[in-house]
C-alpha cells in the first residue's frame, strides 16, 4: 500500500488536478486502474479524493505523525518566493497545528467573511450598546477572527511574540501559498447513537 502512495505522489507532480491524476500513467495503468487492483487485494476500500499543489521558488513539506517516509496523518507544503533557510518547515509545521484557512484576509472566502462577520454583529447587537460602540466591537472582533484563521496574521507557535508574516519577512522570504491535507477530513461520518445501532443490528 506504501508503495502505492508513494508512486501516486510521485505521479502528482506531473498534473494539475485529481482528475489528471487519476487518468495518470502509473507502469502500465492509470492510477485510479492501480488503486482498484490494490483494493481486490487487500480488501479494503480505498479513494483518492484529494491532491494539492503550491508553486514558489521553493517549496518545504512537513508530515506530522509519520508512519513511513513522507507518509503521516497531516501532510504541509509551504511555498516560498525566496530559497528556503529553515523557515519553510517550521511555517508548516505551525499550518499543521493550527489548521489556517486561508494565506490572508484577501484569499479568505468571502462567504466565510460575511457569515462571521453577521454572527459577530447579532452578538454585538444583544449587548444593548451604541451603533457606535457596537460598530467598534465588530471591528475589533473581525481582527481577531482574522488573527485566527489567516496564516500570515496567526501568532507563530515557534515565537508567539510575532505573526507567521512576520517570521517569513525577518528569515528574508514570503509565503506565497500552502496546502494542507489530514487523513479523513472532509469525509462525513453518520454519528449514530452506538446503542441504537447494536439495537438495529440485534434486529
Amino acid at each position: 500500500f506504501q508503495e502505492l502512495v508513494a508512486a501516486i505522489a510521485q505521479a502528482a507532480l506531473k498534473v494539475d488536478n485529481l482528475d489528471a491524476l487519476k487518468t495518470a500513467d502509473l507502469g502500465g495503468m492509470t492510477v485510479q486502474e492501480a488503486i482498484t487492483e490494490k483494493i481486490a487485494k487487500i480488501g479494503e476500500n480505498m479513494t483518492l479524493r484529494r491532491m494539492a499543489r503550491v508553486e514558489g521558488a521553493s517549496v518545504a513539506a512537513y508530515v506530522h505523525n509519520a508512519v513511513a517516509g513522507n507518509m503521516g496523518k497531516i501532510g504541509v507544503l509551504v511555498a516560498l518566493d525566496g530559497p528556503d533557510n529553515g523557515i519553510g518547515k517550521q511555517i508548516a509545521m505551525h499550518i499543521a497545528a493550527t489548521a489556517p484557512q486561508s494565506l490572508s484576509e484577501a484569499d479568505l472566502d468571502p462567504a466565510v467573511i460575511e457569515r462571521e462577520k453577521a454572527v459577530l454583529t447579532e452578538q454585538a447587537r444583544e449587548s444593548g450598546k451604541p451603533e457606535a460602540v457596537i460598530e467598534k466591537m465588530i471591528e475589533g472582533r473581525m481582527k481577531k477572527f482574522f488573527e485566527e484563521v489567516t496564516l500570515l496574521n496567526q501568532k507563530f507557535v515557534i515565537n508567539p511574540d510575532i505573526t507567521v508574516g512576520q517570521a517569513a519577512k525577518e528569515a528574508g522570504v514570503n509565503v506565497v501559498g500552502f496546502a494542507r491535507l489530514a487523513v479523513g477530513e472532509g469525509i462525513e461520518k453518520k454519528d449514530e447513537d452506538f446503542a441504537a445501532e447494536v439495537a438495529k443490528m440485534a434486529g
